[in-house]
């Protein structure tokens, strides 16, 4: 698993059959620190994830065998919306409470 901050959406009209009905995001990696790290993955949000969000991604073999992404053609699946990362003793990351 990795850590990402969603940066952006993909819309594509057009795409396998097996990835209608799923959204994607553009995820840009980052550090436990959240320093972005400069290297970007497109996801298939599995969580409801959104922009600003801080997410936990996974890739290859593991992005197939996540809740429902069995047999589809994808690299990069969102699992988690992060809460709180500590690193070293540190919160260096706490998601803001909002109401809807």
């Amino acid at each position: 698993m990795e850590l990402g901050k969603i940066v952006g959406n993909v819309v594509a009209t057009r795409k396998n059959e097996r990835l209608k009905g799923y959204k994607l995001l553009v995820a840009e990696y980052i550090t436990p620190n959240c320093e972005l790290k400069g290297a970007h993955v497109v996801g298939v949000d599995l969580v409801d994830a959104g922009v600003g969000d801080i997410v936990l991604i996974v890739r290859g073999s593991s992005a197939r065998t996540a809740e429902g992404m069995t047999d589809k053609p994808v690299d990069g699946s969102i699992v988690a919306v992060v809460d709180t990362i500590e690193y070293k003793g540190n919160i260096t990351y706490k998601k803001r409470n909002t109401k809807k």
